[in-house]
């Protein structure tokens, strides 16, 4: 429970740089959240993982640390790398949700139902989010590109979460939650492709405030919330000794062939308990209870308000 309680602390601090006035006291606790969050990216080096799911997990630890940057740079009203401090604020949300959230959920996912669609969410939802990171920087084609791609990676996800939920999960609260979570990304981002399409293109697409409201508030309450929230619940119960990597894969092949009473307790033991992703694991549990208030949604609401 101790990385939970370290990463609370920094949740609250950049919660509360949020909901102050921009200047050195928003700072200083922004900073205290970066560095929480450097920590949790540092535990990225101890994942002893597939590589599948190392990618998404790598991503999903560093991208707090991403956001925590440009959250300190926000709260000084400094416009890192010339970037508009709004832009600078949808930053701390979406690596929050699309980079942190998505990509943990992915990688977890992977391990509860391995199959193709779950492939290609573990691989696309990483390089999906790096290539919107891209577009930042060179073109709103690059960012389009990786809209799509992310898209891709997120309805795969959502389809064999959705079919996982109805066929193999006993617990009926926790079907409910990841079924509520695979259905938002469908709508959640066909909105994203269409804010992106229209700012490449010029089409007529949602204003910014619209997203916000739409795109922004079902991520992260229906998508990221439920999701984590769900993962957490498949967390076993009592203490289990921890897996190697070799017996976790061994006992996720072994539990898929019994039943889903049986692939529903080993999977996501191996998933959330093993010690590979503890620390993500734990992280985001915390991030979940820390999403309505914390800096992803205080940045979703400040920068809807015009603040």
């Amino acid at each position: 429970m101790e990385p939970v309680r370290l990463w609370l602390v920094g949740a609250v601090a950049g919660a509360a740089s949020l909901w102050l006035p921009r200047g050195p006291f928003a700072v200083v606790l922004a900073t205290v959240y970066g560095l929480a969050a450097a920590a949790l990216a540092l535990h990225a080096v101890r994942l002893r993982l597939a590589w599948r799911e190392r990618i998404a997990l790598v991503t999903a630890l560093v991208s707090p640390a991403i956001a925590a940057g440009a959250l300190i740079a926000e709260r000084a009203g400094h416009r890192l790398f010339g970037f508009e401090l709004g832009v600078l604020t949808l930053t701390v949300a979406h690596f929050h949700f699309a980079g942190f959230a998505a990509a943990l959920i992915a990688g977890l996912h992977r391990r509860l139902a391995p199959g193709r669609p779950a492939d290609t969410a573990v691989l696309a939802v990483p390089t999906g989010t790096l290539l919107v990171l891209a577009g930042y920087f060179t073109s709103e084609f690059v960012e389009l590109a990786g809209a799509l791609v992310l898209t891709a990676g997120m309805w795969a996800m959502g389809w064999s979460t959705w079919r996982h939920a109805r066929t193999r999960v006993a617990d009926r609260l926790t079907a409910t939650l990841l079924a509520v979570s695979a259905v938002v990304l469908a709508a959640s981002m066909a909105l994203a492709v269409s804010w992106a399409l229209g700012e490449a293109t010029g089409l007529p697409h949602p204003s910014p405030a619209w997203m916000a409201a739409t795109h922004g508030v079902a991520n992260a309450l229906g998508f990221a919330v439920c999701g984590l929230a769900a993962y957490t619940r498949l967390q076993p119960r009592t203490a289990e000794p921890e897996p190697t990597l070799a017996a976790s894969e061994s006992t996720a092949s072994e539990s898929t062939a019994s039943g889903p009473a049986a692939s529903e307790h080993a999977a996501c033991g191996l998933a959330v308990s093993g010690p590979a992703v503890s620390g993500p694991a734990a992280s985001g549990a915390a991030l979940a209870g820390s999403a309505l208030m914390g800096p992803s949604a205080g940045g979703w609401w400040r920068w809807a308000a015009g603040r």
